[in-house]
């Protein structure tokens, strides 16, 4: 087997897929370095752990995911259309739907991972919002993102990547035992310095099994994960959905926002926080 080769685990009933992206040597085996493919986890295991599927072929968790992602980015479309119903009710006028416009939050995410940000970025594309992507590693993460918001003007960030706890780790609140949960929070941190409002700057940070208190405690509006479980590459962007389609005079239900996401109250959670809808009327003719 080599780099780019796509697997599965015998030992977790190949429930996952991943692609190999390293190989390292222990002694006389070789370790295989793995990076999920739709849940955002960094894995190794020996060759006789792995066995080899196409890139078609998904694990069994992946099929079920994917069935749900779809699932949700149908029904994020179709309360499109319920949501412009709300807009002509609150415009005392009683605008024609036709003159009636509005404008979602603008997104900023940054990720390490390329592959997974075209994803996240055609995923945005359906879902009708205004999103720029940035590839840039979890370690560079904090030295760039004040800079990316000046240039950009987002009203929401996401930060992402990969994450995970260490093996034999007993205390979770202890940011050693993770493999990339400093790096996020240090960033939250030099947003937060940036921007203290957590109504002006809307933060999502962290992936799989990353230090969900700690994000929140450095200024994170929404995190990651609560009960360190394994979340959905696309949770993040679900996140934002809602935030960036609640109008501004309205608090986002933050069971809403957990619900909208794939892995649940389990992988994802948050603080209040308002939302980045804004209504427009009239619309120009000449638009």
């Amino acid at each position: 087997m080599d780099i780019g080769d796509v697997v599965v685990r015998k030992s977790y009933d190949k429930d996952v897929t991943f692609k190999i992206i390293d190989i390292k040597e222990k002694g006389n085996k070789k370790i295989f370095i793995l990076k999920g493919i739709s849940i955002r986890i960094i894995a190794d295991a020996t060759l006789e752990d792995l066995e080899e599927v196409s890139d078609e072929d998904a694990g069994s968790q992946d099929k079920i995911l994917n069935t749900r992602v779809n699932d949700a980015i149908k029904k994020a479309i179709s309360l499109r259309g319920g949501l412009r119903d709300k807009v002509n009710k609150s415009v005392k006028v009683k605008p024609s739907n036709d003159l009636m416009f509005g404008r979602p939050g603008k997104i900023l995410h940054v990720d390490a991972d390329s592959e997974y940000m075209e994803t996240c970025l055609k995923v945005y594309k359906q879902l009708s919002l205004d999103a720029v992507g940035r590839c840039v590693s979890e370690d560079k993460q904090p030295y760039v993102i004040v800079d990316l918001v000046k240039e950009i003007k987002p009203d929401i960030v996401v930060l992402t990547g990969h994450d995970g706890v260490l093996k034999d780790a007993k205390d979770y609140l202890d940011l050693n035992n993770y493999r990339n949960s400093k790096y996020y929070l240090e960033s939250i941190k030099e947003l937060r310095n940036y921007n203290s409002s957590y109504d002006e700057l809307v933060i999502f940070a962290g992936a799989c099994q990353s230090c969900y208190e700690c994000m929140l405690n450095a200024g994170a509006n929404f995190a990651s994960s609560p009960s360190r479980v394994l979340i959905h590459c696309l949770d993040p962007v679900f996140v934002c959905e809602k935030i960036a389609y609640t109008r501004i005079d309205k608090i986002v239900s933050i069971t809403d926002v957990i619900e909208n996401t794939i892995t649940g109250i389990k992988g994802i959670g948050g603080l209040q926080t308002r939302g980045k809808y804004r209504e427009g009327y009239p619309k120009s003719p000449f638009v």
